[in-house]
């Protein structure tokens, strides 16, 4: 596994009523919810990873810095880009941004870790039973 900056990746969509704060209880607006443009910003972060890390590892999302500086409305496309910036051991840095046909909309960073997912799987499951 040798990942280095550079690494980046895109992803799309439509923006329908299913993605609007209004519906994502995020507000009363009928347009992209943050929540919507942040899950587009980190699927073309894992997007950008995809066949660089071994079939038993995996990245998680830890942290977030986003800037929700425009709205997109119901039924434009909106595009979010992710390009590895930093890495640090196991630690990923991202800028992410997301663009519609008007321009920017949504801008910032986004940490993810890499993990084993056998790993994680246990750790998640420990936090249902209290074993340890």
């Amino acid at each position: 596994m040798g990942l280095e900056p550079g690494l980046t990746a895109r992803v799309s969509a439509v923006v329908t009523t299913d993605m609007a704060a209004r519906s994502l209880h995020s507000g009363d607006v009928g347009g992209l919810a943050t929540s919507a443009m942040v899950g587009l910003m980190e699927a073309a972060a894992v997007k950008a990873l995809d066949g660089q890390l071994t079939p038993d590892m995996t990245s998680v999302g830890t942290c977030l810095n986003i800037a929700h500086v425009a709205p997109t409305p119901v039924g434009m496309e909106v595009m979010a880009r992710a390009t590895l910036i930093e890495v640090e051991g196991r630690l990923l840095v991202f800028s992410v941004s997301a663009e519609d046909q008007a321009g920017v909309v949504g801008k910032g960073t986004h940490q993810r870790v890499i993990v084993g997912r056998q790993g994680f799987a246990e750790r998640m499951k420990q936090r249902w039973t209290g074993e340890s």
